[in-house]
């Protein structure tokens, strides 16, 4: 046998599959589905992202951790598959806590990966250590610490689905960086399993399908309360079909807005705190309420004894912790929203005989109408026309982003939302600064020819404001709307109507002008100061391709209404701010 022979039967076969665990992570996003990944470069985190330096996955490097997490969010919410975030150990790790915070309050799925010091390291307080497993563990549905190089892809990929099975939510890989560059013998991507423990419901009881549905159908006063996971559990046209066949009014959540088109004479909008004042009084005086996929949290509710207080409740949820766990549930059916709005459609023999509650809704409409007058207020274009503008300059499959204070709810008011996951807030840890970062994540999710305009005021804006470099970079077609009052203006309502006007920290005595801002970014600056030039100033903002930045000015003095006070009532809400005095 010659040498040439001998050597080449000792050769082994080159390795095509992962050869260190950095690689099989990025195998293990690549073979989920992954396209794009948020985040921010960093030591504890290198190996990984060297690996995908030869991935086909697109990453994004965000100015910020907590926008790389925002980012993930939104294009979970408009994708409805998880956003991945990536982030270093330490202050990176800590960076994402709160966008994974409010991820995990919305129920959105989200992976987070950090980087994180060898692991013969932890628990020395090496440079840039976190015990990022105790500090993210609060707000994730599931964390992992990874402890060896072999099975960290199999962890990926199990983290990736627990994000989006069931109630979905956040999770976290936290990975060493001995075993991301470790090597790896032999491993290959399986399809993730669900662990034993984990059970996901889908069917609800039977019997208690039938009774709840007996209810429905004797209800006088029947009204359906659609929460953010109708969307979530992709039961939008289930609910559609229900409504419509039985003649059911619709209120949403604000985490729902979007699961009934509310152009539809039977939508009343979001109900709640600043919600429209004709859905708070149909579920203040309903005698039965379908809930579908809502928490029942309080910015909803207002004081819980109060809330519905004759309702028979017909709760549907997928996670069993929540029925009950606010508002007492009649009638409990734990499982998939989608699943259930069928079993229950099949069970109804008749629909409600409720013409005179529908007459009385309509009443309530033209009573309690969120119309608000005039274009201008001081001199200057109301927020409540400049949204109404921007929602008719673009189509109905148009994304919002929102950041979080009063700009928000007169987005969530004034903007005619058709379709679901084109409504993108923070709800309940309301974050502000989530409107710009979520705009970026949402342009990526979005399919090309949608628009994706941020509605935000002065005060979020200047929290994540960096953002827009790389909005600017990626070349990214997105309209960011600032209605700008010089100030915190929701904190400001609240301290002239429970603070006896003490205004405190609230307003700014002096703003950038965030037209001449974006121009130095390298997007195109708009101002808006004069209610004639709204429509025009719109159009060309919208019609720029690229980055665009309208910084309206607004009368600080204007606020919100309809407004529930904390922990009211939701049948005594104030129209104005002389109304919420006398409450």
């Amino acid at each position: 046998m010659s040498k040439s022979t001998n050597t080449n039967k000792e050769k082994k076969p080159e390795k095509t599959g992962p050869k260190t665990g950095a690689q099989a992570v990025v195998a293990s996003l690549e073979k989920a589905g992954v396209e794009v990944i948020f985040g921010v470069q960093g030591g504890a985190i290198m190996p990984v992202y060297d690996a995908l330096y030869d991935s086909k996955l697109r990453h994004i490097t965000m100015g910020h951790e907590q926008g790389a997490a925002h980012a993930a969010d939104a294009y979970g919410i408009v994708s409805g598959q998880p956003g991945v975030c990536i982030a270093t150990s330490g202050p990176g790790a800590t960076n994402l806590i709160t966008g994974l915070a409010d991820a995990n309050m919305d129920s959105v799925p989200v992976l987070a990966l950090t980087g994180q010091v060898p692991t013969n390291f932890v628990g020395n307080d090496a440079f840039q250590e976190c015990d990022t497993i105790g500090v993210s563990n609060p707000v994730t549905k599931a964390n992992f610490f990874a402890t060896e190089t072999e099975s960290v892809g199999d962890v990926v990929s199990l983290a990736f689905l627990l994000a989006k099975e069931g109630r979905q939510g956040p999770t976290l890989v936290d990975l060493p960086k001995d075993v991301t560059i470790g090597e790896i013998s032999n491993w290959e991507y399986k399809p993730p399993e669900l662990p034993d423990h984990v059970e996901i419901p889908s069917v609800a009881d039977e019997e208690i399908i039938r009774s709840a549905a007996a209810t429905l159908i004797d209800a006088k006063k029947p009204v359906i309360l659609a929460g953010g996971g109708v969307i979530k559990g992709d039961a939008c046209n289930e609910l559609y079909k229900f409504a419509i066949e039985f003649e059911i009014p619709v209120v949403t959540t604000m985490p729902g807005i979007g699961a009934f088109p509310e152009d539809h004479e039977l939508s009343l909008k979001p109900a709640g705190m600043h919600g429209t004042g004709y859905a708070n009084m149909a579920l203040t005086h309903c005698d039965v309420m379908l809930a579908v996929g809502t928490r029942f949290d309080d910015r909803l509710t207002g004081g819980v004894d109060t809330f519905a207080p004759t309702a028979e409740i017909i709760h549907i949820d997928i996670d069993p912790a929540e029925i009950s766990k606010n508002i007492h549930a009649d009638y409990e059916l734990v499982g998939d929203a989608a699943t259930v709005l069928m079993q229950l459609y099949k069970e109804m023999g008749s629909k409600p005989e409720a013409s005179e509650w529908l007459d009385q809704i309509k009443a309530w409409k033209q009573e309690y109408s969120i119309e608000y007058g005039e274009r201008e207020s001081d001199g200057k274009p109301r927020p409540q026309y400049i949204i109404e503008e921007l929602c008719r300059a673009t189509d109905s499959d148009t994304i919002v982003t929102t950041g979080v204070g009063q700009h928000q709810m007169w987005a969530m008011l004034y903007w005619t939302y058709k379709k679901p996951r084109t409504w993108v807030s923070s709800h309940g840890l309301g974050t502000m600064g989530y409107g710009l970062p979520a705009a970026i994540g949402a342009r990526f999710a979005a399919d090309d020819d949608q628009k994706v305009i941020c509605i935000d005021g002065d005060g979020s804006f200047l929290m994540t404001l960096q953002e827009l470099s790389v909005a600017v970079r990626e070349e990214l077609d997105i309209t960011i709307v600032v209605l700008n009052n010089a100030g915190i203006g929701m904190v400001r309502q609240w301290q002239d109507a429970f603070y006896d006007h003490r205004r405190m920290a609230s307003e700014y005595p002096w703003v950038p002008d965030f037209s001449k801002i974006a121009d130095a970014f390298g997007a195109k600056g708009f101002l808006l100061d004069d209610v004639e030039n709204v429509e025009s100033t719109i159009k060309e903002a919208i019609g720029y391709k690229g980055p665009s930045v309208i910084d309206a000015r607004i009368d600080p003095a204007e606020n919100v209404f309809p407004m529930v006070p904390s922990g009211g009532a939701n049948g005594l809400f104030a129209l104005t701010e002389k109304h919420l005095e006398e409450l």
